[in-house]
């Protein structure tokens, strides 16, 4: 499955994903304990920046693997890995809530993932 996320960043500089379709809370889609700082990487200095992910390979894409599913009561999800970015070596761990499971219908044990315009 390949899906098209738009990230932004607010006023007081907390990234945020962009879904529609997400019934819940929206401090749900905040992006927190190391999702934040890669999205830094990915935008630069800006505040918004949209991602091709797929819980399939992407040619020229990054690769994130999960490492721990976490239990509700932690805040579900998973904790994954990204070893490599743009080539350099990161060992970058990150959390992705359960929102990944509602855009995914699973937690994908692989997430690709790359800029798109």
């Amino acid at each position: 499955m390949e899906r098209a996320i738009r990230f932004y960043k607010n006023a007081k500089h907390e990234w945020y994903a962009d879904i529609p379709e997400w019934g819940g809370d929206i401090a749900d889609l905040q992006m927190v304990e190391g999702a934040d700082e890669l999205l830094n990487w990915i935008a630069f200095s800006g505040t918004e920046c949209k991602l091709l992910m797929a819980d399939d390979r992407i040619d020229g894409a990054e690769l994130l693997e999960l490492v721990y599913t976490r239990e509700e009561n932690l805040g579900g999800g998973g904790d994954y890995l990204l070893e490599k970015f743009r080539g350099e070596f990161k060992h970058h761990k990150l959390w992705l809530c359960k929102v990944t499971e509602f855009v995914f219908k699973q937690l994908p044990e692989r997430i690709y993932f790359k800029e798109i315009g």
